[in-house]
């Protein structure tokens, strides 16, 4: 009998053993032990957060908060809510009469050459400009920055206007037939380097348009810098940002989106606008 129970443990044993190996072997997945694929890297980027970092001054990602994670202010709302975003998370959700408003850091207030990289989803103005960044001058018409929209822009003839302002004066880069702006997310970045003067203008992470505007150059030099504007330009808000204007009836607000703007103290490259573009479209 002893020998007979030997056998059957014996015989046992190798049918486990046996069927330990099968089940190993059907669970084999031969691309488990393939290397990782690493992602694309774009000018010699993997992260949006790694492109100039020491010159980034102002972030708002918008997703669902309205801190800007530079300098840790929290802007208020005014009708606006959050939608989908770019890419991944949230942005900004607009609306008539609707706006945010933030104060704007020292380093802000200081610019002397800039970077503003944003993205708008908006229809085409219909009833008035559509104002998606200032930086409100508290006293003056415009403010020191102000990015919108010009009326009569469709999808074959954007209009698109950056008023800048330094020591008081006013000066506008304008770029008209930008083609295909409205109803979908667009990245819109705008530089100003104060060496050469040059204004650039970049849609979706190409280069556009780059002038110089009128006698324009050297640092800008902001006055009564005010609140950063979303959603409209500064004399549209409830009350006005300025004392230089109430609100104007051929001017409106972005009823569309708005997400992750970023500013930089430098006049990024061409390269690195580039990198930005597609990093972020891929909500890295």
């Amino acid at each position: 009998m002893r020998t007979i129970k030997n056998i059957f443990i014996a015989g046992a044993t190798a049918a486990a053993v046996v069927f330990t190996i099968s089940s190993c072997q059907k669970g084999f997945d031969a691309k488990s032990y393939a290397p990782v694929k690493p992602l694309p890297s774009y000018n010699g980027y993997s992260k949006s957060k790694d492109i100039n970092p020491t010159n980034l001054v102002a972030y708002w990602a918008f997703n669902n908060s309205l801190i800007d994670s530079v300098s840790g202010t929290v802007g208020v709302a005014t009708s606006t809510s959050f939608g989908d975003g770019i890419a991944k998370g949230k942005g900004l959700k607009g609306a008539l009469n609707g706006y945010v408003l933030s104060d704007a850091s020292p380093a802000l207030a200081n610019l002397h050459s800039f970077t503003i990289s944003t993205w708008v989803n908006t229809p085409p103005p219909s009833v008035g400009i559509i104002g998606f960044f200032s930086l409100a001058n508290t006293m003056n018409f415009w403010g020191n920055i102000d990015m919108f929209f010009e009326n009569g822009s469709d999808n074959t003839n954007g209009k698109v206007r950056v008023h800048m302002s330094q020591n008081g004066g006013d000066f506008t880069f304008a770029v008209d037939n930008v083609p295909n702006l409205f109803n979908k997310w667009v990245n819109i970045a705008v530089s100003y380097n104060e060496t050469d003067g040059k204004c650039s203008l970049y849609v979706n992470g190409n280069l556009n348009t780059a002038a110089t505007v009128n006698k324009l150059t050297g640092p800008l030099t902001f006055q009564n810098v005010g609140k950063v504007v979303f959603g409209c330009v500064q004399f549209m808000t409830t009350p006005s940002q300025t004392k230089g204007s109430d609100a104007q009836g051929w001017a409106s607000f972005n009823t569309g989106g708005t997400d992750q703007v970023r500013v930089y103290n430098s006049a990024l490259s061409a390269g690195n606008v580039s990198a930005l573009y597609s990093l972020e479209n891929a909500g890295r």
